[in-house]
């Protein structure tokens, strides 16, 4: 056991075993420690989405909405400026990935 407590429901095992399957038809079932590490990376992938998103939204937030709230809803120069700002966002960290890609292979 590598220390994670993971529980080990049928979904999961078939969830595991499908995408296992996927990768390699011969491939038998992954054990308690695959598992685990499996589950461990979904986590920290999910903990890095999770911010990624939170720094895009207050990064856009503070750059494109008018802090003194005159209405419920954005405005067009605000939904406009956010839309941008966003596709810039990802752009960057699109690029930034392939950089850091490029590098862990080469």
């Amino acid at each position: 056991n590598v220390g994670i407590s993971v529980p080990e429901t049928h979904l999961e095992h078939l969830y595991f075993f499908r995408n296992r399957k996927m990768a390699n038809p011969n491939a038998t079932i992954p054990s308690g420690d695959e598992r685990a590490t499996a589950f461990k990376m979904a986590e920290v992938e999910m903990d890095y989405r999770v911010d990624l998103y939170t720094r895009l939204n207050n990064s856009c937030f503070d750059k494109c909405m008018d802090h003194k709230y005159k209405d419920g809803d954005l405005n067009v120069g605000e939904n406009s400026c956010d839309d941008r700002c966003a596709a810039k966002y990802w752009q960057v960290v699109g690029i930034v990935g392939q950089l850091l890609g490029g590098q862990q292979h080469g």
